[in-house]
């Protein structure tokens, strides 16, 4: 059986949405909650809503600065040797990108490679060592994150 169907024609009118909402706290795995801003749509009217809350988008990205600095403050130093190392190993994966952007993939895939390899033992020694708690405030995430990253590290199962 067949039907006999006639084309549709389908046309598009454009359709603005709006959307009169705060814009919610950034919020943190580690289980931190930035203050929630309130949009000023009075002000804003019909303006662009990027250039128009420019200001509240610059006040989250400070609480968020501030939050991610005292998290790194909180989080278990590391030698000024390796973090030069790691910003300028950044710095070349950067500028490698611009010229050859898959040699850039493959520098970090090695660089994900390396630190599996590097974390093994440290991460065997940090579990018989360390609590959950101490482990998640030493590497700057919640106790979630913290476990599945030394386990992954040390190629056990997360569960466990």
């Amino acid at each position: 059986m067949y039907l006999n169907r006639e084309p549709v024609k389908i046309t598009w009118q454009p359709v603005k949405i709006t959307c009169r909402r705060t814009v919610g706290p950034a919020v943190c795995s580690c289980g931190w909650t930035g203050p929630e801003r309130q949009l000023d749509w009075d002000d804003i009217g019909d303006r662009d809503l990027a250039q128009a809350a420019g200001g509240t988008a610059d006040a989250c990205s400070q609480d968020w600065d501030v939050h991610t600095e005292e998290v790194e403050q909180s989080a278990v130093p590391l030698p000024e040797a390796v973090t030069s190392l790691l910003t300028q190993l950044q710095e070349e994966i950067e500028k490698l990108e611009k010229t050859s952007p898959l040699a850039a993939v493959r520098a970090a895939r090695r660089l994900e490679v390396t630190a599996v390899e590097v974390a093994y033992w440290p991460a065997h020694e940090a579990r018989k060592n360390a609590t959950s708690e101490q482990a998640a405030t030493a590497l700057g995430l919640n106790e979630s994150d913290a476990r599945k990253l030394m386990a992954r590290f040390g190629r056990w199962s997360p569960y466990r």
